[in-house]
């Protein structure tokens, strides 16, 4: 009896990992199919990019007192 609910527990452990990697591989085609779908789509209607650009940050005298008072106040807790 013991030998056959083993058997039955086997068995269903298999149909699931069988039906869990039907699903996976399922997914992994579908997903490939969508990148070849949405890439063919963006060549059709490109996305229109704005161009942003960069400005140069200069640390002013404020962010270098901030950076000091936070460095000093945690020094203080040391």
């Amino acid at each position: 009896m013991n030998l056959m609910l083993f058997e039955e527990g086997l068995i269903a452990m298999c149909i699931g990992m069988g039906v869990v990697l039907l699903f996976l591989s399922v997914l992994i085609f579908a997903m490939g199919i969508m990148s070849n779908v949405v890439s063919y789509l963006n060549k059709i209607f490109p996305e229109v990019v704005a161009s942003t650009a960069k400005t140069k940050r200069n640390t002013s005298v404020k962010e270098d007192e901030q950076i000091a008072i936070a460095i000093a106040a945690v020094m203080a807790r040391a």
